[in-house]
């Protein structure tokens, strides 16, 4: 920068104080060093600053203009101090979050609010993945943390901790498909059986066994990565799927049906994942905290 912050912090001061002394006095400097400083400033950019005929210097018209642009260099250099500050005690620059429609939770946003008032440089990014895909995200360290429907083991390199809230899964269909026509009755598992399923089916294949569905595979199914567009599918008619009872309720309230079953809903424990061979930064730490509260 051509005009240095201690010329322009000068300025500032004795344009606020009405005084080459009291900003000397506040800066902890001599009169002479503060005098010399608004001087070179003046030469530097072409223009007075001061009127200095009278027995106080007064701004004049440009320094009026001027002093609106130097506080807000002053103000953004304060940032970038406090910022390198932060970056050198090991604070992150970037959180990335990749979060399963299975935690449907105001605890989320109410972490999120608080995030944000805690650490206010931090660069957030949130994905939305299920299953599989989440493990991968993390893995390839282009998520940091991660929010899913909980499993019986994972990969040696994922860290993984359950979460206070649980995922409630219910049945739907959309309001014109046969399955309506049960409303309150239970549908036979047999009828699930022999109709087309909507199913979760991931980018990453299922490591190990299948993913366990709470029903047996029927013949036909279709298939979307995630269930946003499961239920998409289900409002346009083509079949039955298992959504999450609290998505459903805000997007999809009284235009999806949902279904009585054997077994049905069901609850889903959720896990909080991460890498073991990336620790978390200051700032996913205290997520990873705030999540695992109860």
């Amino acid at each position: 920068m051509r005009h240095s912050p201690e010329a322009l912090l000068a300025f500032a001061e004795a344009a606020s104080l009405g005084s080459f002394s009291a900003a000397a006095r506040k800066l902890g400097k001599r009169q002479s060093t503060i005098s010399e400083a608004i001087a070179n400033l003046e030469i530097d950019l072409g223009v007075q600053l001061f009127d200095r005929t009278a027995r106080q210097p007064r701004l004049t018209d440009a320094a009026r203009a001027l002093l609106p642009e130097v506080l807000r260099v002053l103000e953004a250099s304060e940032a970038i101090d406090q910022l390198a500050a932060r970056l050198a005690g090991g604070e992150e620059a970037r959180l990335t979050l990749v979060v399963s429609d299975t935690y449907q939770s105001s605890r989320y946003e109410e972490t999120l609010a608080e995030l944000e008032r805690r650490f206010p440089t931090l660069e957030l990014e949130c994905q939305n993945a299920e299953h599989d895909d989440v493990i991968d995200l993390i893995q390839q360290g282009r998520a940091q943390l991660g929010l899913m429907a909980a499993r019986s083991s994972y990969p040696p390199d994922i860290g993984a901790a359950t979460v206070a809230e649980q995922a409630e899964i219910g049945l739907y269909v959309g309001l014109q498909h046969p399955f309506a026509a049960y409303g309150d009755g239970e549908v036979p598992l047999a009828a699930l059986h022999e109709a087309r399923e909507l199913r979760l089916h991931t980018y990453v294949a299922p490591r190990g066994a299948p993913l366990e569905t709470g029903l047996v595979a029927g013949r036909r199914w279709w298939s979307a990565p995630s269930y946003l567009m499961l239920m998409e599918m289900a409002l346009a008619g083509f079949g039955w799927t298992e959504l999450p009872r609290r998505m459903v309720e805000h997007f999809a309230r009284g235009r999806l049906l949902e279904l009585h079953a054997r077994g049905w809903p069901r609850r889903m424990p959720v896990d909080a994942v991460w890498s073991r061979e990336r620790p978390l930064g200051p700032a996913g730490s205290w997520v990873l905290e705030r999540m695992l509260a109860p």
